[in-house]
């Protein structure tokens, strides 16, 4: 036994280096692979169809968090350019109280961007769902992707890999403090989770087609249920 240990140890760091090593890999190839593709100047960017908006945290009380209000304001800038058709709101809406695509669709409509070029995709619950439902249900083909740089990359590697044609709008109009950096921090697995993701081609919630084309009213979907717990029935903070 005592002899045997020397092996074990020695079969534990290869394990280890080798999982570092492919760390290491997937990073360099999602970064490198997106590299310059990505701008905070809307006016660099070509013409698209879509604003893919990637859905971030809302507050308890309805209100969008910092990442998700700066990535909307980039994606009303592109629309008041004219450097999109449409704009594409994707995120989590697995209950009725947590609503990112709806509650950035509301801040669009404020911002004066028509009801009709406003899609919502209430099924984005990650970067990969989003860029495989834009293709496979809106019927997207060329999109402008707006999210944070720490994002950026990832992004647009699986927008590629979903096969879209992608650019990516820079978001980060402000710090964002410990949260941002957390954010950064946990990139660097869920790059390694995006190779695999396109490499193997996961499994995604599909469903109709609801062709960019056409009306973004009809994506909306149904409104909630009487007594549902919504963003805007629960009480606002002072």
């Amino acid at each position: 036994m005592i002899r045997r240990h020397p092996r074990i140890a020695l079969a534990l760091l290869g394990a280890l280096l080798l999982s570092f090593a492919g760390v290491i890999a997937a990073n360099a190839l999602v970064v490198i692979s997106s590299s310059g593709d990505d701008t905070k100047d809307v006016a660099k960017l070509r013409h698209a169809q879509v604003a893919l908006v990637l859905g971030a945290q809302v507050q308890p009380d309805g209100r969008m968090s910092a990442m998700l209000a700066d990535r909307v304001s980039q994606a009303v800038a592109l629309w008041r350019a004219g450097k999109v058709d449409r704009i594409l709101v994707s995120g989590d809406h697995h209950r009725w109280a947590y609503d990112e695509p709806g509650t950035m669709r509301n801040a669009l409509l404020a911002a004066g961007v028509p009801a009709a070029a406003i899609f919502t995709d209430h099924a984005g619950f990650n970067t990969w769902a989003s860029m495989v439902r834009a293709r496979k249900v809106f019927d997207v083909q060329s999109a402008i992707v707006v999210t944070q740089g720490f994002h950026m990359a990832r992004a647009l590697y699986l927008g590629r890999a979903a096969g879209l044609s992608v650019q990516g709008l820079d978001s980060d109009l402000r710090g964002y403090g410990g949260q941002g950096t957390k954010s950064g921090l946990r990139e660097v697995l869920a790059r390694v989770k995006a190779v695999g993701d396109g490499a193997i081609g996961s499994h995604v919630l599909l469903g109709p087609r609801i062709p960019i084309s056409g009306d973004g009213r009809v994506s909306w979907g149904p409104a909630a249920p009487p007594g549902a717990s919504t963003p805007s029935s629960v009480p606002q903070r002072r």
